[in-house]
């Protein structure tokens, strides 16, 4: 291990020993199965502190991800509902509206949380997260706070890399190329998220087009029980148009989308199945 890395081992560490305890709490490891929670984990593991790691099942997690919570020892919440039940009762979350975050995985379960934010991952977190423990309010009636640890927030991938080899610490499948080498570069997340770009998001439904019929069929029914939303009166009620628009949305407007649906030559619900039918199979 280089001199560097041992260092910041050693920092983080003692700041997960200097946590003082709420109650009888053990510290929670937020474990996603991701890389940054599986060295967060090894690091809980070293300090010595009484902790807990707990997985919280968003519902469209991609295969084998459960499997490598369970192995990792993580307790595995479940949701009161689903990722698509959400969509049926809520519409479609966005980055403006990132419920699904909030309801399936940013909830607060113990007081003191260890979590494997790093803030190489984007100027977005190298600009929120500016210390190690931040202190985050989920309720501000109820009161309900927490204390969030982040140990790994000045790690590289590089250091991760390392202390991953060094610990002998064996990551999900997801992270392991065809020969068996180690690719940190790769992103586990949510299956088809919704707060990706347009264009990765139709990548995404490419690769997994089942998940594509369960938005569609999800939001009909959204559609179906609210028929005064914005979505139902723009899309006339129908989950085929508002997924088109969303696949298309950066290159036109709203408006210009419903001339060119009710223009000269009308498209009909048929059409819009048709599209999908061709560019991604269902």
């Amino acid at each position: 291990m280089t001199g560097t890395l041992e260092v910041k081992v050693e920092r983080a560490l003692r700041l997960l020993r200097s946590i003082r305890p709420y109650g009888d709490e053990p510290l929670e490891v937020a474990y996603s199965g991701g890389k940054d929670s599986d060295v967060i984990l090894e690091l809980t593991r070293m300090s010595g502190v009484p902790y807990k790691a707990i997985y919280k099942n968003t519902t469209i997690d991609p295969p084998g991800t459960i499997a490598h919570a369970r192995r990792a020892g993580a307790e595995i919440l479940r949701p009161r509902r689903t990722f698509f039940r959400l969509i049926e009762e809520k519409g479609c979350p966005d980055r403006h509206v990132r419920f699904c975050c909030r309801e399936l995985k940013e909830y607060p379960v113990l007081r003191n949380v260890v979590i494997g934010v790093r803030r190489e991952e984007s100027r977005a977190r190298a600009s929120r997260y500016k210390e190690p423990v931040v202190c985050r309010v989920f309720s501000k009636g109820k009161d309900i706070r927490q204390q969030q640890v982040l140990p790994i927030l000045d790690w590289t991938l590089e250091d991760e890399r390392e202390f991953i080899q060094e610990r002998g610490i064996t990551l999900h499948p997801h992270y392991y190329r065809e020969d068996g080498t180690l690719d940190l570069t790769r992103r586990l997340g949510c299956m088809c998220c919704p707060l990706q770009s347009q264009k990765r998001w139709a990548e995404s439904f490419r690769e997994r087009p089942g998940i594509l019929r369960l938005y569609i069929k999800a939001m009909q029914r959204h559609l179906d029980t609210h028929p005064d939303r914005k979505n139902a009166r723009h899309f006339r009620g129908s989950a085929w148009q508002w997924m088109w628009y969303k696949l298309h949305s950066c290159d036109m407007r709203l408006e210009d989308f419903k001339a060119a649906r009710d223009g000269i030559v009308r498209l009909t619900e048929e059409d819009y199945r048709e599209w999908f039918g061709r560019e991604f199979g269902i």
